[in-house]
């Protein structure tokens, strides 16, 4: 006998790397030499100082124990100071900071503590899956608002306006965007601010690709007046400092959101180990040529990436930003999905077809810059060989 499932579990569907890395992993358990491109699991090593912080931490008794469930008071003046530094926003340590699992943890604690069944979400139309998935399991609505294809992937206010009913509590925003590399503007984040305050939404930004091939001096949500009052920004060290297997994020925002998220969160886990909290925390002092030594080697990869995209005739703007690149078909191409098993299955490349983001993608690819330009380069060799 099966006991039947929720209704949650029932109309939520398994996270699609799930299904395909395992597909991946067949190939290689016969194998093959599967170059994935597909995934963005950066393997570039955190830093010397961050490992030795690990160690140090780990070797004391008392680092074992139960730790606060808003994390250690080091980790949140760390995250304050990084603030402060990275994006000349000051926030405050004890009740502005709650550290988390990730930011997909923070997606989920976000939408248990807001959302009431049949509450309205606004998310992007191309965007990370989870703001559906999870927002569809907390029982609310889920509204996709358009991003402008001809006008760098903005969205388009206008039709976003006319998407709200009474009901409508949370718009996901998410720049430097993740699919399409369309980098975070001041102009954009200060309408997103009026727009929230405009018709009484909670702003929640996504925030981890801004120190990634960024063109400019990274931005935050935060920076812009008005913000503490309607929005809250999540971020992640997994991308921005080759740390994601240790799971450390946060969300920044005033007392009353974060305080909030902890009723929610302080029920689920009782805080995170404390010698990861201890290395995030020196990984926070990191220096500004240790981020841009880390994107110069994602430089060199992006070239061989477009090397890559030219040889399948794909199209793609050179102005993105963050850990992947978006591409569109050729006509010549049937679908992504038929690529994507083209490429897997004949020449054991993995890339990620963009319908996974939303509709909008069916005839774009993503492709990941977490793996080695000599590996990428022979991506491309593989193009012309049979396998």
């Amino acid at each position: 006998m099966i006991i039947p499932l929720a209704h949650r579990a029932d109309q939520t569907q398994e996270y699609y790397f799930s299904v395909k890395l395992a597909e991946v992993r067949r190939l290689q358990a016969a194998g093959h030499d599967i170059i994935n491109l597909g995934i963005g699991n950066p393997d570039m090593m955190p830093s010397a100082n961050t490992i030795d912080a690990l160690i140090q931490s780990a070797q004391q008794p008392s680092s074992h124990g139960y730790q606060p469930y808003k994390g250690t008071a080091g980790l949140r003046r760390a995250i304050a100071q990084f603030y402060a530094h990275t994006y000349g926003v000051s926030l405050n340590s004890e009740t502005e900071i709650l550290p988390l699992i990730g930011s997909k943890e923070g997606i989920t604690h976000i939408s248990l503590t807001f959302l009431n069944d049949g509450d309205g979400v606004l998310v992007p139309e191309l965007g990370y899956p989870a703001y559906r998935a999870v927002s569809q399991m907390v029982g609310a609505q889920v509204r996709e608002y358009p991003l402008l294809e001809h006008g760098g992937w903005q969205p388009d206010w206008n039709a976003m306006a006319d998407l709200l009913t009474d009901t409508t509590k949370i718009i996901w925003l998410n720049y430097p965007h993740m699919p399409t590399g369309a980098p975070a503007t001041r102009e954009l984040f200060e309408r997103a601010v009026r727009f929230a305050h405009d018709h009484r939404l909670l702003l929640c930004h996504d925030n981890p690709y801004s120190l990634i091939l960024n063109k400019k001096s990274p931005i935050s949500l935060l920076s812009v007046d008005g913000a503490n009052e309607v929005a809250i920004e999540l971020n992640s060290m997994s991308k921005s400092h080759n740390m994601a297997g240790w799971r450390i994020g946060w969300m920044a925002a005033a007392k009353a959101y974060v305080d909030a998220v902890l009723t929610i969160k302080s029920n689920v886990d009782s805080g995170q180990f404390k010698p990861l909290m201890d290395a995030a925390s020196e990984a926070l002092t990191n220096s500004d040529e240790w981020h841009r030594e880390r994107n110069a080697v994602y430089q060199g990869r992006l070239d061989a990436v477009h090397a890559f995209l030219n040889a399948l005739g794909c199209s793609y703007t050179t102005d993105q930003e963050g850990l992947f690149i978006w591409a569109k078909l050729p006509d010549s191409v049937e679908s992504a999905e038929a690529l994507v098993d083209d490429l897997l299955y004949n020449k054991h490349v993995f890339i990620a077809p963009g319908f996974i983001f939303g509709p909008k993608g069916n005839r774009y690819i993503r492709i990941s810059l977490c793996m080695p330009e000599e590996r990428i380069t022979e991506a491309v060799g593989r193009l012309n060989q049979d396998f």
